[in-house]
């Protein structure tokens, strides 16, 4: 296969009613800005341990604490336009966590959850 077969293969299974993507996008306008931040923080998040691990460099834990804090806020960002209180998400979290490893973590567990469960706890 060539590189023009493949863009028109491609192209093939592609959306076709843009108008329908661009009428949901206008709804949630106000959380890309936290979700296109929270991408580029994890990035930057992640080239502070790509430092340490791969070239050698400290751990630069004050540029860690940096990420994190970026991230938080792009997380209250969403959580804000959302309507969604950061105490019920992480709350949430933990009891997810909970149904799926009752006692502590183990493969097991990990590879055999009950979404259905989890999603209920997630419905509240």
């Amino acid at each position: 296969m060539n590189a023009d077969d493949y863009v028109r293969e491609a192209k093939r299974t592609d959306v076709t009613d843009y108008a329908a993507q661009m009428n949901r996008i206008i709804d949630v306008i106000p959380s890309m800005h936290g979700l296109m931040g929270i991408t580029t923080e994890s990035g930057e998040l992640m080239d502070a341990y790509k430092k340490f691990i791969m070239y050698g460099k400290p751990l630069d834990i004050a540029n860690i604490r940096e990420e994190l804090g970026d991230i938080m806020w792009y997380i209250a960002l969403i959580c804000h336009s959302n309507n969604i209180s950061l105490n019920e998400i992480m709350d949430l979290n933990i009891a997810k966590l909970r149904a799926r490893y009752p006692d502590r973590f183990s493969e097991h567990a990990a590879l055999n959850r009950d979404l259905t469960t989890e999603r209920k706890i997630l419905e509240g």
